[in-house]
């Protein structure tokens, strides 16, 4: 470039200059590392336009619960030894809370006893009962001693039975001085501590689980003909966004001031806290056969939403869309699409109509 300037008259024009320095630029433009037709293809990751059925719906508050939750009480009076510590995770079965024994391992054994001395003169009883009938049938022994021995024998029968009842009611006080967790979960409070006393049916503990969680939701009346048993909802959080759950169960049951039903949607395992705040997207009407894409096709601008469809020879179109309803990670769309067309759904922010891509991954 120098050397052509310093080679050209004083004299050359200005319009001359301009055409010289803004050659290069044009011809790079035309012909430069981009090829004739401009930059090189955007890379882009595409899916597939679909048709689907959706309903309209309406977006309702739940809270993340748990399917057992239990205050668990104390079914004997007793002083407490030991409770689990809060947090602790416990199996079913697993002892929480355990009452002072002694007393009862000392009537157990009381109870033992008695019914080994009963079971003795039991067996007693009923000898004296075969004796007496053999000398009776040799009139050697009058019947009415024959009929005195077999009440006595009866009533050990009756005595040794209840003898057994005591010992199998001592066992079973025994057995509930370890105040087990009905199914497995975490002992998220203890209301007894070591030492103090606890009566017959006290509530001594708190054992939630924490693995089989469900979402509980008030839903209005007006939607109730829309959802079913096992039908799967949207349901979404600020921090984990959609996931799908499958409604366990609908309580037919309204409200008579709030005129809403209650409705259980069970969560997939997922860290869940109990309590958690959550909105359930329940059908408000009839599925219908709609056009869909992934949300993330959508772009947004202030004049209008847009899609990028990508065409045989790999080159970007945009086309302006209305969105409608939505289900999961897709949703309408109304405008020139069809099932089968791909759309781009990544990269579509900085793609241009018209421009060549790369359907890869995009970067």
């Amino acid at each position: 470039m120098q050397t052509l300037l310093s080679l050209a008259p004083k004299a050359i024009s200005a319009a001359a200059l301009s055409f010289i320095l803004l050659a290069p630029a044009a011809s790079w433009a035309q012909g430069g590392p981009g090829g004739a037709d401009g930059p090189p293809p955007a890379n882009v990751r595409i899916d597939v336009v679909t048709e689907e059925m959706m309903a309209p719906h309406l977006d309702i508050p739940g809270t993340v619960i748990s399917r057992n939750d239990s205050r668990i009480a104390s079914e004997i009076s007793g002083r407490v030894d030991w409770v689990a510590e809060v947090g602790t995770l416990v199996d079913a079965g697993h002892p929480v809370v355990r009452l002072d024994a002694r007393m009862l391992e000392l009537r157990l054994q009381e109870t033992e006893a008695s019914v080994t001395s009963l079971e003795a003169s039991l067996r007693y009883q009923r000898s004296e009962v075969r004796r007496l009938r053999e000398l009776a049938t040799r009139n050697n022994a009058p019947a009415s001693r024959v009929e005195e021995a077999v009440s006595t024998m009866e009533v050990a029968e009756q005595q040794l039975v209840q003898a057994r009842i005591a010992h199998d009611r001592t066992l079973y006080d025994l057995e509930r001085t370890e105040i087990k967790a009905p199914f497995a979960g975490r002992v998220v409070d203890r209301l007894v501590e070591p030492g103090e006393y606890a009566s017959v049916g006290e509530v001594v503990a708190r054992v939630v689980d924490t693995v089989n969680l469900e979402v509980q939701a008030q839903a209005p009346i007006s939607v109730a003909s829309f959802v079913a048993n096992s039908e799967t909802l949207s349901v979404s959080t600020d921090e984990d966004g959609l996931i799908q759950g499958e409604v366990r169960t609908i309580i037919p049951v309204g409200d008579q001031i709030t005129r809403t039903f209650e409705i259980r949607v069970i969560l997939p395992e997922n860290g869940w806290i109990i309590g958690t705040p959550v909105r359930v997207a329940v059908p408000s009407d009839e599925a219908r056969i709609v056009t869909a894409v992934p949300r993330d096709a959508i772009v947004l601008r202030a004049d209008g939403n847009y899609v990028f469809r990508i065409n045989a020879g790999n080159v970007a179109e945009r086309l302006q869309v209305q969105v409608g309803v939505a289900h999961g990670d897709r949703i309408e769309v109304r405008g020139s699409l069809m099932a089968g067309d791909q759309v781009v759904i990544r990269g579509a922010e900085r793609l241009r109509d018209g421009q060549s891509v790369d359907t890869g991954e995009a970067s």
